[in-house]
């Protein structure tokens, strides 16, 4: 999944500032909906304001997605004005994902 550039956040799109794993539910939703990104490291007017251990998020997110909810994602690390964010592609599924 190639990087989306958003002016705003939408149904689709989902901002946040730091990974915590209760975003997992955003990811659920995405996948039980139409897909969606979710992107860690901008505020909530689409800023980047950069994210910590990005290289790690990297290993932990897919990782973390396939255990709890078992589906993958795609997940890539940008960067914009020197600040890295990490953005979470999440396709569709056929099937309920909880």
């Amino acid at each position: 999944m190639q990087q989306v550039s958003r002016a705003r956040e939408h149904q689709h799109v989902e901002w946040k500032e730091s990974w915590r794993d209760e975003y997992q539910k955003w990811i659920c939703g995405f996948a039980n909906a139409d897909g969606g990104i979710l992107e860690i490291g901008r505020d909530d007017r689409g800023r980047v304001v950069g994210v910590e251990n990005a290289v790690r998020l990297l290993v932990d997110i897919p990782n973390k997605v396939r255990d709890i909810l078992g589906i993958m994602v795609d997940v890539n690390l940008f960067e914009e004005n020197g600040k890295e964010f990490v953005q979470i592609g999440v396709e569709a599924y056929p099937n309920p994902i909880s």
